[in-house]
């Protein structure tokens, strides 16, 4: 049945309005790599989440249409009419709740100590979704990312010392900060969890590495530029992890072409790990 239900509705017996069978093997071209036409485009006025008293609560950074909310490729789910805005929850004021506002108080005052203000490092607090599941994330700029991380392991009072990953996000309409990436960090000393969040614009899409505070960060963060092409600036060995080596762009940007790619391997040798990259 198309996206837009005008043909082929299938009846009980199976039959369709065409006098097709719905096992009726499905023919056309096979889908290509190149970019083609769609209707992706940015928020508009009226895709604002607002709250009860009509002023916004969330941010809409994107609306994605189709199934997948990928650009530039055409409509290849059949939902090319679903829209759906893309809304980020926006800075929360105090108090927090919970052990919320302890966090956010300590950190300022350990970074104070080494003469950086929370506001010039954080440039937001989210708590979200409200009430007893809440969860802590902080925004932090992303060329103080590493002073936040270092912070968050070694005081005391915090002492988030095991970071679980990095996740990349790429929205292509939040002008300016395109590409995310998401820290989620564990404090097993006292039973805590919040996650850390840098931004950084497809025209500059660098960040600072956490591996020298975070050795666990080594992998995740060569994914998330093998995906995303997030580049993190100080990383021991920054090279493809899980696409080959000499793989054109990144998968899973929204602007990344879907269909079929062909690739062609020309009798090359693909030498041991230990002596394509140097982890020293």
């Amino acid at each position: 049945m198309s996206a837009n239900g005008a043909e082929g509705a299938k009846g009980a017996d199976g039959a369709t309005s065409d006098g097709t069978t719905s096992d009726a093997a499905v023919t056309g071209p096979p889908p290509q790599g190149a970019p083609q036409p769609d209707d992706a485009q940015g928020p508009r006025a009226d895709d604002l989440v607002t709250g009860s008293e009509g002023r916004s609560t969330l941010e809409v950074v994107e609306v994605r249409t189709g199934l997948f909310g990928v650009h530039g490729s055409g409509d290849t789910s059949g939902f090319g009419g679903l829209r759906r805005p893309v809304a980020m929850p926006g800075a929360s004021t105090r108090p927090y709740g919970g052990w919320f506002d302890e966090v956010v108080d300590v950190l300022g005052e350990v970074l104070a100590e080494g003469g950086l203000s929370l506001d010039a490092a954080v440039e937001g607090v989210v708590v979200d979704p409200p009430g007893a599941h809440a969860e802590l994330t902080l925004r932090v700029r992303r060329e103080h990312l590493v002073a936040v991380c270092r912070a968050l392991r070694d005081d005391q009072d915090l002492r988030f010392e095991l970071s679980l990953g990095v996740s990349g996000v790429h929205y292509p309409h939040d002008a300016g900060r395109e590409l995310h990436a998401v820290y989620h960090l564990t404090s097993v000393t006292h039973g805590r969890s919040l996650r850390l969040e840098t931004t950084a614009p497809d025209a500059d899409p660098h960040v600072p590495s956490t591996v020298a505070v975070y050795p666990t960060n080594d992998w995740h963060e060569r994914e998330t530029w093998d995906f995303f092409g997030l580049v993190f600036d100080g990383h021991p060995a920054l090279a493809r992890i899980e696409m080959p080596d000499d793989w054109p762009g990144h998968p899973q940007r929204k602007d990344y072409p879907l269909g079929g790619i062909p690739v062609e391997y020309k009798g090359a040798t693909v030498p041991p790990a230990d002596q394509r990259r140097s982890y020293s």
